[in-house]
């Protein structure tokens, strides 16, 4: 009875941490799959992401957010090539739209939690991580890079975009 209800549970933890890693944490900054149809300035967005050209991604993200008010995926995106860009302040109101719109967007607080690390409100970065807690039951990609964000914050390691 033991070992059938192990394997239950072990299939279950890695079904969550699968779709967690979907979600857009640090390593990877696509959004999870979603069932609307996917703009073409987003897909460009996110291979100037992936190439690092994070300036060039913003006005392809902007047009896709002026579009798609409710794109929480697109504001998460906005706010990581805002932040990536040099400005930790101005994606602030990306992701806090973001997080309005799907209030579980895991890549949302990991990216919110870095932005206030590197404007030095190490405060709001721990509620970040702690909602990420409260959200990745099982833990997640996104609660482990802002966990390590933190620790080596407070070692004296600020972060850079």
């Amino acid at each position: 009875m033991k070992a059938p209800l192990l394997a239950l549970a072990a299939t279950l933890a890695l079904g969550i941490a699968a779709s967690a890693l979907a979600a857009g944490g640090s390593s990877d900054p696509a959004p999870a799959a979603t069932s609307r149809p996917v703009d073409s300035n987003f897909t460009r967005a996110k291979a100037m992401i992936e190439a690092k050209d994070y300036r060039g991604a913003i006005p392809l993200l902007q047009q896709v957010v002026a579009k798609e008010s409710r794109n929480a995926d697109a504001y998460n995106l906005l706010g990581f090539a805002t932040r990536k860009s040099g400005d930790p302040q101005g994606s602030l109101p990306h992701y806090q739209q973001a997080l309005a719109i799907d209030a579980k967007h895991l890549g949302a607080h990991e990216y919110l939690g870095e932005a206030y690390l590197m404007l030095d409100r190490l405060a709001e970065a721990e509620q970040m991580l702690a909602r990420l807690d409260s959200l990745c039951v099982f833990g997640c990609a996104e609660h482990r890079m802002l966990r390590t964000a933190i620790a080596n914050y407070k070692q004296g390691k600020k972060p850079t975009n």
